[in-house]
């Protein structure tokens, strides 16, 4: 143990550890193998119990390969499309491009910052983007906000777990590593319910609007239906047609 130890500190100090984290995060962007996320906080609880790796250089490597990475999953979808790969077609990720797919329909700028912060899900939304042509520079400005705001969290989940295990490093990479799987779960399980409950919420307003219609469509047919036959009544003769037989009288007597 205290061999790996001593070899995961090692590691942890060389220059080397950033553009493998960049390579890491970029390639996570785009093919769903591994949680980058798992590295950052892992380096992060190092940072806290040994001093090294510089927490900042990791944040700057992490978001540089997260925000290539993630524009070239929009390139790969607007060029290649959804149906080209088999691992396209097998259901987890046929299930994954759907829920994206219709998301982004509906809240795009929402559900790219969301997205991030879910594995599978941000490579699914990504691809779609492109697919779709969502609008480039939109796309772009979202995800470096968002691509920064997830490398904070990742960092900050490390260091939190890196705290707690001092002396252990090994022990605190693990913890942080679990720590950062249950928050995924629990994020990803939290956005799927906000994005329900956002439909549900839609849904009951657009049947209220539907009601609303229909009940003023139905008093106007109403109104109209008491107004028409004052309007059809017929009108009183005028002109010559319409003189009195009384008043032609006269002319009979005379006769």
């Amino acid at each position: 143990m205290e061999f790996i130890n001593e070899a995961i500190l090692h590691a942890a100090g060389q220059w080397w550890i950033y553009p493998i984290l960049t390579i890491f995060c970029f390639i996570d962007g785009f093919v769903p193998i591994l949680p980058s996320e798992t590295l950052i906080v892992a380096l992060g609880a190092l940072s806290v119990t040994s001093g090294q790796p510089n927490m900042w250089f990791v944040m700057a490597a992490a978001a540089i390969g997260a925000i290539a990475g993630d524009n070239m999953a929009y390139l790969l979808g607007r060029r290649v499309g959804v149906e080209r790969f088999r691992w396209m077609r097998k259901p987890k990720v046929r299930r994954a491009l759907d829920w994206a797919r219709y998301e982004l329909d509906k809240r795009g700028a929402m559900l790219i910052f969301t997205a991030r912060y879910i594995p599978v899900g941000r490579v699914a939304v990504n691809w779609i983007a492109g697919t779709t042509a969502y609008p480039r520079r939109r796309f772009v400005i979202l995800d470096v906000f968002a691509s920064i705001t997830w490398v904070a969290y990742s960092a900050g989940v490390g260091i939190i777990a890196g705290n707690w295990v001092h002396e252990h490093p090994l022990l605190g990479v693990g913890i942080a590593i679990a720590f950062a799987i249950v928050l995924g779960i629990v994020i990803d399980h939290l956005l799927t319910w906000l994005h329900r409950w956002r439909d549900t919420r839609g849904a009951a307003a657009a049947a209220a609007r539907a009601a609303t219609l229909a009940a003023e469509a139905k008093a106007a047919h109403a109104r109209n239906a008491h107004a028409t036959p004052a309007a059809s009544a017929p009108r009183q003769a005028s002109g010559p047609a319409a003189v009195p037989a009384q008043l032609t009288a006269p002319a009979d007597v005379e006769a």
